[in-house]
């Protein structure tokens, strides 16, 4: 039976998938959400990662089928009435990002990070954002904007 039916960003989307087909196509071909990038298409790059349910997945090789129910969160729903998430914030102003392929795979990895743990240390950053490939090689900007982010989230007290 197909799935006709998911929880994107808050709000129910229809579709019209065989629950075989990835998340990722069913994001990008069906609902036009393009922010969610195809990478590898083997799970090990993270340009494709997404949160279901707060946990980040690769939606590459999430089957659509097996999310049922669930919150799917894209980039595209991480911008609430025009201000972007802290973290996309912090990224922009540290100049993190060169060809920015990986960026929302990087930001959907790190905002699941500081919702599980709002003060990372650098080694707990780099072990969970571990599998996110920046091929432009800017890791140190990422962390710094993580960190940078987390203490303006410590100084505000919420998750935003």
């Amino acid at each position: 039976m197909n799935v006709t039916s998911l929880l994107i960003n808050g709000v129910p989307r229809s579709c019209d998938a065989a629950p075989e087909r990835t998340l990722l196509s069913v994001l990008r071909d069906d609902l036009g959400l393009t922010g969610t990038k195809y990478g590898c298409g083997e799970g090990q790059c993270g340009a494709c990662t997404v949160l279901v349910d707060g946990v980040p997945v690769r939606s590459c090789q999430t089957p659509c089928g097996t999310v049922g129910p669930q919150k799917v969160t894209t980039v595209e729903g991480l911008e609430h009435a025009g201000t972007l998430h802290a973290l996309q914030q912090a990224l922009i102003e540290v100049d993190a990002f060169q060809c920015a392929y990986c960026a929302s795979g990087m930001i959907m990895t790190g905002v699941a990070l500081l919702a599980k743990n709002p003060q990372p240390t650098e080694p707990e950053i780099v072990r969970f954002m571990d599998g996110n490939i920046c091929r432009c090689g800017t890791y140190p900007r990422i962390i710094a904007a993580i960190t940078l982010t987390a203490s303006r989230l410590a100084g505000k007290g919420g998750s935003r």
